[in-house]
């Protein structure tokens, strides 16, 4: 169980903080800019969730607390030994990318075919779908630079790729299953 007494420790003022192992690095390291990224979706999520009703605020839920549980993937460094551990660190599991995977198959076929690419807005719930959809390929973008410096938990990026699929198809369920989806129209305004 976690304990917040303080929020406030000092120990991060001179620019590092503390990874989960206790491993002190910069603020700016890609592992901590990876991870800070995913707690950007999550605040995003949590936004999104006020306009979501139903199935729709269930679904944003359970990928809230993935996120805080690839957060927490991402801030402790994968090593060899963790499984023989009393206390084995979380990790995102392949089960977690299988449902995203199953939500989005469910939710795409009761769409019909893309004949275009489609603009972020439409409803509210949409747009801030898509705007989750951006800052999550941002945190792939960073994981996978991060898996090509540092050692990291594979379905962690497999995970993010699935999620900004997730958001997209999501986007245009809030968008009367895609009726009201804003499309784009090449050199319209030429």
């Amino acid at each position: 169980m976690v304990v917040l007494n303080r929020i406030y420790t000092r120990t991060g003022d001179a620019g590092e903080t503390a990874l989960g192992d206790g491993t002190r690095v910069a603020k700016d390291s890609l592992r901590v800019q990876a991870y800070g990224t995913v707690d950007e979706v999550n605040a995003g999520v949590g936004v999104a969730r006020l306009s979501a009703t139903g199935e729709a605020d269930a679904r944003l839920a359970a990928i809230q607390n993935d996120l805080f549980d690839l957060g927490a993937d991402l801030c402790r460094p994968p090593r060899p030994d963790e499984g023989s551990a009393d206390h084995p660190p979380l990790r995102v599991t392949a089960a977690q990318v299988a449902r995203l995977e199953a939500e989005i198959d469910a939710m795409n076929a009761a769409l019909a075919p893309l004949r275009s690419f489609v603009l972020p807005g439409g409803t509210a719930l949409a747009a801030q779908l898509h705007v989750c959809r951006t800052v999550s390929r941002r945190a792939e973008r960073l994981t996978v630079s991060l898996a090509g410096a540092e050692a990291v938990n594979p379905e962690a990026v497999r995970y993010l790729n699935r999620l900004s699929d997730w958001f997209f198809v999501a986007a245009r369920i809030a968008n009367d299953d895609g009726r009201s989806d804003v499309l784009w129209v090449p050199g319209a305004h030429r």
